[in-house]
């Protein structure tokens, strides 16, 4: 017997490799489909309540709860946020999050590289729904996985900083094709950085031709509201949707 899968000893003329990938293909393709099943009941839920969900994805230290940070404490008085933190490890964010006044559910994943829909079903169970306008989901620092698993959300939002490199989207297509925003934070920092902000931006639209970009500093508030005005045009989206259901 084969001691990594337990089955039997390759054949002659028997590529046991292939086997191997078949089975870690079908694996994945179960895990996905499963995944789905559980994106479609969360969007279900989230859009009889007309929420507008991101689900928002990173490398880790691009700013994605800074941006949050000052995103929830500007707006407080216009928008009702719940926010879900997905971290391998701590409550670290989650405690920033809870210090601004929104609803704040921690997850940690442990040796998992990524939220799945399950989590979130689950994450949101303690939300007053009713009352929120935007479920923010901050997704664990990681450009591959989160890629792959939908959460029922409506946008994914790939943060990207100008302290990484301008060549991140042609490195990670995948997660830059899923993403309809990317933020480009950290601008403050660009006289200090060889980074080549036009280069990057023509990169993100070569591998995403529809992705829409936002350079923004949640430091010095630069950009910041031209990302609140495509929050408050979403929330609108779905307000219409709701009046036009009344109607």
């Amino acid at each position: 017997m084969c001691t990594d899968c337990g089955c039997a000893p390759p054949q002659p003329g028997h590529d046991h490799t292939d086997d191997h990938a078949s089975r870690k293909i079908l694996v994945e393709e179960n895990l996905l489909a499963k995944n789905q099943r559980l994106a479609m009941s969360n969007r279900v839920r989230f859009a009889a309540h007309q929420l507008l969900v991101l689900n928002l994805v990173s490398s880790p230290g691009s700013g994605k709860t800074s941006i949050l940070e000052r995103t929830l404490t500007d707006l407080k008085d216009s928008l009702q946020f719940s926010v879900l933190e997905g971290d391998q490890q701590t409550a670290n964010d989650a405690d920033r999050i809870a210090a601004t006044g929104a609803p704040v559910k921690q997850i940690n994943t442990g040796a998992g590289c990524h939220l799945d829909a399950h989590m979130v079903g689950h994450g949101v169970e303690d939300f007053d729904l009713k009352t929120t306008d935007i479920l923010m989901i901050e997704n664990v620092g990681n450009l591959v996985c989160p890629a792959s698993f939908d959460l029922g959300e409506d946008h994914k939002v790939a943060v990207l900083s100008v302290t990484e490199g301008e060549d991140k989207p042609l490195k990670y297509p995948q997660m830059f094709q899923a993403a309809d925003l990317m933020l480009i934070n950290k601008i403050d920092l660009l006289p200090y950085l060889r980074f080549d902000l036009e280069q990057c931006k023509t990169f993100a639209r070569q591998v995403n031709p529809q992705i829409k970009i936002i350079e923004l500093s949640c430091h010095s508030g630069e950009g910041m509201q031209e990302w609140y005005y495509w929050l408050d045009h979403g929330v609108n989206q779905k307000r219409g949707t709701r009046n036009a259901e009344r109607e």
